[in-house]
């Protein structure tokens, strides 16, 4: 009888606006692919797909309100390293269980980080900045969007195989950390492409370096960590789209088939590639895996100690 409902329930389906939580500020790498993609799947719904930005927390706050919405179809959350594999495995006491609390629907992007200073900084290359960083552990402060974030994670793992001490300074998005080191109030930021490479094609921001195993199409004459010194380094941004626990299935289902159908448009496809990400997809099941080995990945790195948050 319950089948029977829930494939009732999804001929119905949606019947009212959708809300997408983003756990970020406006502004930022998460916030644009969000739109990007609500656009188009709000066209393919019928309905609209409104993104309601809610940071805190490196994404905790998002998360926990979105794995409490009713799992009617009605609340999708933007989901990403640190609220689903950094969070939850750092925090005293994690309101919300990424695993149980949350049904995947799929893996939207990844994107690789760049290493970036403002443009009248003294480092023109990675190992200018760490050997200024040796020489004065605690002195250089870099910026994220928040504990427990790509941009932290992607910093730490820096700070471990570079054998460094950066000051971690966390700010409530992207946008407000790319405000301070435009202005020049911290020193650096491992940023996503997505929303830093107009500063720097603009001459207001210096790529130093990309978090990605191969140079970035977008900026060809950057080198990699890897390449700058760091062999074997790799780190960088993934975003996906997940529903409550409890969801129906045809529901979960109904929103792959448009968020797949919205990765395929043009528009959003070029517009994600133009700001240095990489369209994925798949089917829930697949990105159900990529959140376990991500987990399991960052779970590894916080029981050495490789992988401290502050």
């Amino acid at each position: 009888m319950q089948v029977l409902a829930n494939i009732a329930y999804a001929q119905i389906y949606p019947s009212k606006s959708i809300r997408l939580i983003v756990p970020f500020a406006p502004g930022g790498g998460n916030d644009t692919v969000a739109r990007a993609v609500a656009q188009q799947m709000s066209q393919s719904l019928g309905q609209a797909v409104i993104v309601e930005n809610k940071p805190g927390a490196g994404g905790a706050l998002g998360a926990d309100l979105a794995a409490k919405a009713p799992a009617d179809g009605y609340t999708i959350f933007l989901g990403g390293v640190g609220s689903l594999a950094v969070n939850p495995q750092v925090m005293a006491k994690s309101p919300y269980d990424p695993i149980k609390d949350f049904s995947p629907i799929i893996l939207l992007a990844t994107a690789p980080s760049v290493v970036a200073v403002n443009a009248t900084s003294q480092f023109k290359s990675i190992q200018e900045m760490t050997n200024f960083a040796k020489q004065n552990p605690g002195k250089l402060n870099y910026a994220s969007n928040g504990n427990g974030s790509s941009a932290q994670i992607a910093t730490v793992i820096y700070e471990s195989m570079a054998g460094v001490d950066l000051t971690h300074v966390p700010y409530k998005g992207l946008a407000p950390a790319l405000t301070d080191l435009l202005s020049g109030q911290v020193q650096v930021m491992f940023s996503s492409m997505v929303a830093i490479i107009p500063h720097i094609q603009a001459g207001r921001l210096r790529a130093l370096a990309v978090t990605s195993s191969k140079r970035s199409a977008l900026l060809p004459n950057t080198p990699t960590l890897s390449e700058s010194g760091l062999q074997g380094y790799e780190a960088g941004s993934w975003y996906g789209l997940l529903v409550p626990a409890g969801t129906p299935d045809v529901i979960i289902q109904r929103l792959n088939l448009d968020a797949s159908k919205a990765l395929k448009q043009g528009t959003v496809k070029e517009s994600l590639n133009a700001e240095g990400a990489e369209v994925i997809g798949g089917s829930p099941q697949d990105f159900s895996k990529y959140i376990r080995i991500e987990y399991e990945r960052i779970g590894k790195l916080i029981k050495t100690g490789r992988l401290q948050i502050n």
